[in-house]
């Protein structure tokens, strides 16, 4: 067994679902609504939220059922993960795509 944590000896394809979604530090960014400018692609996020995300501890209100509530919630998945250029640059999905540490203040590592 090994004895470094499972996300420096796994990559996101040998994990299981619980690992996976552990990844997740919670930031909101996922929740927020993004409007895609036609001409360029360019992201941009709005200060508008998905109503099941509670702001002040910014986790859904109903995760297990989010897509009931919210049919067109984000599902980030192993396979879709590439196409999501809009992840912040400290998320631990896009970071160890990269081959990046998780940041020293991730949930895991605190």
């Amino acid at each position: 067994m090994s004895e470094q944590p499972f996300w420096q000896h796994k990559t996101l394809d040998e994990m299981s679902d619980a690992e996976w979604e552990s990844l997740c530090d919670g930031c909101g960014q996922c929740c927020l609504h993004k409007l895609m400018d036609e001409d360029t692609d360019e992201i941009y996020f709005t200060n508008v939220a998905c109503r099941q995300l509670n702001i002040k501890t910014c986790q859904c209100r109903n995760y297990e059922r989010r897509f009931e509530y919210e049919p067109d919630c984000i599902k980030l998945t192993r396979d879709n993960l590439p196409t999501f250029e809009w992840l912040p640059p400290t998320c631990a999905y896009r970071l160890l795509a990269e081959g990046q540490p998780l940041p020293h203040w991730h949930p895991l590592l605190t």
